[in-house]
């Protein structure tokens, strides 16, 4: 034989035959306007400043790469020249990507958001 049911819920402790409901009335449709604002874009400071330091030291990179691969600067082993270039080549990418994703959303072009940048401080 099973026990009976009480009125009150398991979870809150609140008798059933305690809580008032109201209608809504017949001419809203549930929605506000403010649910479809958007927020103003929150900018990703520290991602930006990341991608500004992997240009910067991209940049650097392939000069020094270029200026040892042309023979400007003496090196003792010229081996060690293309390496410097390449890693500047990848370090210079994504700064320089992710900086043109953020120049080009705060000038607002249709398509360019500060969503699409990596964001650090989740």
């Amino acid at each position: 034989m099973m026990p009976a049911r009480s009125n009150v819920a398991a979870s809150g402790g609140v008798s059933s035959n305690k809580v008032k409901y109201s209608r809504l009335t017949g001419d809203e449709d549930g929605y506000i306007d403010l649910q479809f604002k958007k927020s103003p874009p929150k900018v990703p400071y520290k991602a930006i400043g990341l991608a500004a330091f992997l240009f910067l030291i991209g940049s650097l990179l392939i000069v020094i790469g270029a200026l040892l691969l042309a023979g400007s600067i003496e090196v003792a082993h010229p081996d060690r020249t293309v390496p410097v270039l390449i890693i500047g080549i990848l370090v210079f990418l994504p700064g320089f990507y992710h900086l043109r994703i953020a120049y080009y959303a705060s000038k607002g072009y249709r398509g360019y958001s500060y969503d699409d940048i990596p964001d650090f401080d989740d």
